[in-house]
C-alpha cells in the first residue's frame, strides 16, 4: 500500500449559512432571466462566493446557459445535475484547483465544445502521474443522494457501483466519476480517451502503480 493514500475530498459545503441561501436565490434569478453566462465571481456577492465549495442541484435549472465560468473558485465538487445544462457550450473552471474530478453527467452536455481546465490538478493526470482515489474504500456521496449516471435511477437501499473513467470533454480529457445501477448501465459507459486506462476502474494502488 502507498504511503500517501489519495482521497476524495468530503463535501464540506455549509448549506445552512447565508452564502448558500444567497447562491440558490441567485441561480433562481438567473433561471428566470434565461441567463446565458453564469459568472458568480463577478455577478454574485464576493463575500458569499468565497464560502462556496459545491454548486447546488439547482444549477440544472439554467437551461439557456451557454458559458459556465468558474475561474479561480474554491469549489471542490460539482453536482450530477450539471448534465442538465443542455445549452452549455463553454466550461471554464480554470484555476479552480479543488476540482480534481467531475461528474460523468457532464458528458450529457452535447453542445459543449470548449473547456479550460487546470489539468495538472486532476486525478489521473499523465504528466505529473497524479493517481485516482480508491472508490472501494472511499465512495462518493452526493448531497441529497446518488443517482445512476446512465439511467437516473435513484440509489436507495443498495449502494450503486462507482468507477473512474477518463473521457474527452470539449477540449480536455477529464477524470469522471460514473455511478451505475446495473450491468446494462455499466456497458453504456463511454470509451476512455486514447492513452488513458482503457476500462472503468475503482482507482487505488492497483491502478496507480
Amino acid at each position: 500500500m502507498s504511503q500517501y493514500q489519495i482521497k476524495v475530498r468530503v463535501d464540506s459545503q455549509d448549506r445552512e449559512g447565508d452564502a448558500w441561501g444567497a447562491l440558490i436565490e441567485f441561480i433562481d434569478t438567473c433561471a428566470k432571466n434565461s441567463e446565458e453566462i453564469f459568472r458568480p465571481s463577478q455577478q454574485f456577492d464576493k463575500n458569499h462566493w468565497v464560502h462556496i465549495r459545491s454548486l447546488p442541484k439547482e444549477i440544472g435549472r439554467l437551461k439557456k446557459l451557454k458559458h459556465l465560468m468558474l475561474y479561480g473558485s474554491n469549489l471542490t465538487r460539482l453536482p450530477q445535475e450539471i448534465g442538465k445544462l443542455e445549452a452549455l457550450e463553454i466550461f471554464t473552471p480554470y484555476t479552480s484547483y479543488g476540482l480534481r474530478w467531475f461528474p460523468y453527467e457532464i458528458t450529457r452536455c452535447h453542445n459543449l465544445r470548449d473547456s479550460t481546465v487546470s489539468t495538472r490538478a486532476l486525478f489521473g493526470n499523465t504528466k505529473n502521474k497524479k493517481g485516482f482515489p480508491d472508490l472501494k474504500n472511499n465512495p462518493v456521496d452526493y448531497h441529497g443522494g446518488n443517482v445512476c449516471s446512465i439511467c437516473d435511477k435513484v440509489e436507495i437501499d443498495v449502494r450503486f457501483e462507482q468507477y473512474w473513467i477518463s473521457c474527452r470533454v470539449a477540449t480536455d480529457v477529464l477524470p469522471l466519476l460514473v455511478i451505475v445501477c446495473s450491468d446494462d448501465c455499466f456497458h453504456q459507459i463511454k470509451e476512455s480517451a486514447p492513452g488513458y486506462h482503457s476500462n472503468p476502474h475503482k482507482g487505488g494502488d492497483a491502478i496507480n502503480r
